[in-house]
């Protein structure tokens, strides 16, 4: 890799880096597995770098890095669901929200990994269905059924825990 396009690489990485840490933070509910998956998106964009460049929206081709190496992860047999920890005080929301980051992040838990993938991509990211489909991989179709059953699933638990808000 040439300098420039190292120096490059440093600014889109540097960019994004806070936004890529909450939304890993968000699939895997661990701060270390979440530092763990970045780590590996950051290596896999430096080995693709002239792809990612090449890409039309280079943005959402780190998406998919990000979402895809994820859900590789959980397939891997000594990864196991890690406890909720607590952020790190620094945070990453604004301080009156903690208590509905907290509850948002043990009701996505519950959640299967795929579901969970498309339920984050699609509300939290604010990505549309297709390209939540693109970034997963997935049919259009799937991705609208896997997010009408996860925010019911998500709506149960919410409201069973005497949440209705």
């Amino acid at each position: 890799m040439k300098k420039s396009e190292e120096d490059d690489f440093r600014a889109f990485v540097g960019a994004r880096m806070d936004r890529w840490r909450r939304a890993a933070y968000l699939l895997c509910h661990d701060w270390h597995g979440a530092d763990d998956l970045v780590s590996i998106v950051v290596g896999k964009l430096y080995r693709h770098w002239r792809r990612v460049t090449s890409a039309d929206n280079p943005d959402a081709y780190a998406q998919r890095v990000l979402t895809r190496s994820w859900l590789d992860e959980r397939r891997r047999p000594w990864r196991r669901e890690q406890s909720v920890e607590d952020p790190p005080e620094t945070g990453w929301t604004h301080p009156d929200r903690a208590d509905d980051r907290d509850q948002l992040t043990g009701l996505l838990a519950h959640l299967a990994p795929r579901q969970r993938a498309v339920v984050v991509l699609r509300f939290y990211l604010d990505h549309s269905v297709e390209d939540t489909a693109e970034l997963l991989g997935i049919s259009a179709g799937t991705v609208k059924s896997q997010s009408a059953r996860g925010l019911e699933t998500l709506r149960t638990l919410a409201y069973s825990s005497g949440s209705t808000s």
